[in-house]
Formats: C-alpha cells, sequence, structure tokens
C-alpha cells in the first residue's frame, strides 16, 4: 500500500494512537491540578446514600421484565424498516415483504402468550 506520509494520519491505528496519547497527556496534568483528600482518603470508596453510613452491597439487577419490551420495540422497527424500503415495484417485494410481517406478527404473539402464562 502506497500512500504519502500526510496520510497515515486519517489511518484508523494512527488517530487511535494519537487521541490516545492527547487524552493520556490530559489526565496526566489534569490529575496534577485536581484535589487531593489527605484527610479520609478511605470516603471516597465508600457508597453514598445522603450522608448515611450504608454497608457496601450489590445491586443484582433482573431484565426479565425488560426483555418483551425492547424485543417489541426491536420487531415493530423491522416491520417499518420492510415496508418503508420496499421498492416502488411493490409485486415483485411483496412476498417477501408478507413473510417479514408474519413473522414478526407470530413472533409477538409468542411474546403475549408467554406474559400471559407466566
Amino acid at each position: 500500500m502506497n500512500c504519502p506520509a500526510a496520510l497515515i494520519i486519517v489511518l484508523p491505528p494512527a488517530v487511535f494512537m494519537l487521541i490516545f496519547a492527547f487524552f493520556l497527556i490530559l489526565s496526566f496534568f489534569t490529575g496534577k491540578i485536581s484535589h487531593k483528600n489527605s484527610d479520609n482518603s478511605e470516603g471516597k470508596t465508600k457508597a453514598y446514600a445522603c450522608g448515611e453510613d450504608v454497608k457496601e452491597h450489590r445491586i443484582r439487577l433482573n431484565y426479565g421484565e425488560f426483555f418483551p419490551f425492547a424485543f417489541f420495540f426491536t420487531i415493530m422497527h423491522v416491520i417499518a424498516l420492510v415496508i418503508a424500503t420496499s421498492p416502488d415495484k411493490i409485486s415483485d417485494s411483496l412476498a417477501v415483504a408478507l413473510l417479514f410481517i408474519a413473522a414478526a406478527f407470530l413472533s409477538i404473539l409468542i411474546i403475549f402468550r408467554r406474559e400471559r402464562n407466566d
């Protein structure tokens, strides 16, 4: 690959290294002027709850109820994309569009059926 030296700077690895070096230098200099807390350095890592002393704990997130809504949203966007991007000659792509819409409708029915049975 023969490219001039000026074009090397626009190659993705070169751009990444330039941005990485810039932010490394920026982090170094801003670390020099940032506030240092010498009194209570352990307080920086404690959980904050309006001044209340809380024991360390972790919350386990459950996305089980979120998944049907996200899947429904995705399916609706796929249907809209298929309909919106169908060509002018709809007779050529009507079967493919109807197949996508039928599959999306079936998957939505499965989601709502599973929600009622749970």
